[in-house]
């Protein structure tokens, strides 16, 4: 199969996944685009190159690299903040004020640190996976999980539960 053929079939085929871990790590769907445009345009001056590399682990590697040295490039004071959902219901106002609550600890968070949290929680991947998209070890990706998670308990305790167990 042509190599255009394949990039395109696979950013046709992961680009929501992309976008919704882009959002997850900068919080505002703007930055969040501009996240995934620049990690495309990295991906496609490489894609010819890459051969039997692994597109997923390649891109997510890709995308969490701008992430963090687009960070240190700009050092943001804060992140933006994402609009919150339209008309939440009554039902949903607690859930929204959680996710609210959380969004602004998370924002507090380095962005190494909320990458860590996104790769371990929301991609749901392994220490060494993890380790491996972010270019560190896996006893940085643990210390880096415990100390944002310790973070995350102080600015959001009653929030942070649905973490509670989940870190080794």
């Amino acid at each position: 199969m042509d190599r255009e053929v394949e990039l395109r079939e696979f950013v046709s085929a992961r680009g929501t996944a992309l976008s919704r871990a882009a959002y997850l790590l900068t919080g505002d769907h703007q930055a969040a685009e501009d996240l995934v445009q620049e990690t495309y345009v990295v991906l496609v001056r490489r894609w010819q190159r890459s051969g039997a590399v692994d597109p997923e682990a390649y891109v997510r590697r890709i995308l969490y690299s701008r992430f963090v040295d687009g960070w240190r490039r700009r050092r943001l004071s804060e992140l933006p903040w994402a609009s919150p959902p339209d008309g939440p219901t009554h039902d949903e106002v607690g859930a929204v004020t959680d996710r609210l609550t959380l969004e602004g600890a998370l924002a507090r968070l380095t962005p190494k640190q909320r990458a860590v949290l996104v790769l371990r929680f929301y991609e749901d991947l392994t220490e060494a996976q993890a380790a491996a998209a972010l270019g560190t070890s896996p006893n940085t990706v643990k210390s880096q999980t415990r100390v944002a998670l310790e973070r995350l308990r102080e600015l959001a305790p009653d929030v942070v539960t649905s973490f509670e167990g989940a870190e080794t």
